[in-house]
């Protein structure tokens, strides 16, 4: 009898859960250095991350927000000022490094501090290298500051997000002002909450159903997902773990884990 078996999701469990699995999602990128929040999230240098902790290179979001976790719910520990995340020592011209996973056209490359914007890197629409390195003019600031770095993509209206904290001429000066967040903070009388995560999971597969999973239909950009349903790409069935609107450069190969599961027979 045919049954489908579905690779291990991460993350679904309690927050802060130690997991592995095979390999990172093949989707887009993060500075790793100095290190992101999602970059030491992913070294285990910060603990309690939630799945940013999988997949530093996903936190993507609208064009034009000021956060560090793009408006995504499952990546709100990375507006959490309330952890412990360390700032690198630097002077006051550091180099941002890009590690890129999907290589997507770019408009161009932005960092703020705070309201201001510190620098902006045109793309010139061009596809980037898998790594890409910007040196920034920081020398209007000193101590510790969260610096937010935006990827705008050249064609679609998407960025994506990261904030690295630094301690600028290592001066130990106060803390900065909180980092962009896109929630309000909470009262200074009352701890910050527990950040809970909530993935939905895709319902199971009645045997009745297999044959037509079987023929799901060709993933298709301009399409309404919603959860659970399956598509196939490129010779490989993935079910939607996240309701979404397809784009060109949003294939179930390049999102694995983040919008698409991949199935396999037994």
């Amino acid at each position: 009898m045919r049954r489908t078996i579905a690779y291990p999701l991460v993350a679904l469990g309690v927050v802060g859960a130690t997991l592995a699995v095979g390999g990172p999602a093949q989707a887009h990128g993060y500075i790793s250095d100095p290190p992101s929040r999602q970059a030491l999230c992913k070294q285990g240098a910060v603990p309690n991350c939630g799945p940013i902790q999988y997949e530093p290179q996903s936190v993507e979001g609208a064009k034009g927000l000021r956060s560090c976790d793009g408006g995504l719910p499952q990546f709100a520990a990375l507006s959490d000022n309330s952890k412990p995340w360390p700032a690198k020592s630097v002077g006051t011209s550091v180099t941002f490094t890009w590690s890129l996973t999907a290589r997507h056209r770019t408009a161009n490359w932005e960092y703020y501090i705070g309201d201001k914007q510190v620098a902006t890197v045109d793309g010139q629409n061009a596809q980037p290298g898998e790594t890409v390195s910007h040196t920034v003019d920081l020398s209007g600031f000193s101590g510790r500051q969260t610096v937010l770095a935006v990827w705008n993509i050249g064609d679609t209206p998407r960025a994506f997000y990261n904030c690295v904290d630094l301690d600028i001429n290592g001066s130990g000066g106060p803390a900065p002002a909180p980092a962009p967040s896109s929630a309000p903070p909470p009262a200074k009388s009352e701890p910050p909450a527990q950040q809970e995560y909530n993935w939905e999971v895709p319902p199971p597969i009645a045997p009745e159903a297999m044959q037509h999973h079987h023929d799901a239909a060709e993933w298709a950009a301009g399409v309404d997902y919603k959860l659970g349903d399956q598509v196939s790409h490129n010779g490989v069935r993935y079910t939607c773990r996240q309701a979404h609107s397809s784009l060109s450069t949003w294939e179930p190969s390049i999102n694995t884990l983040a919008l698409w599961l991949p199935l396999t027979e037994g």
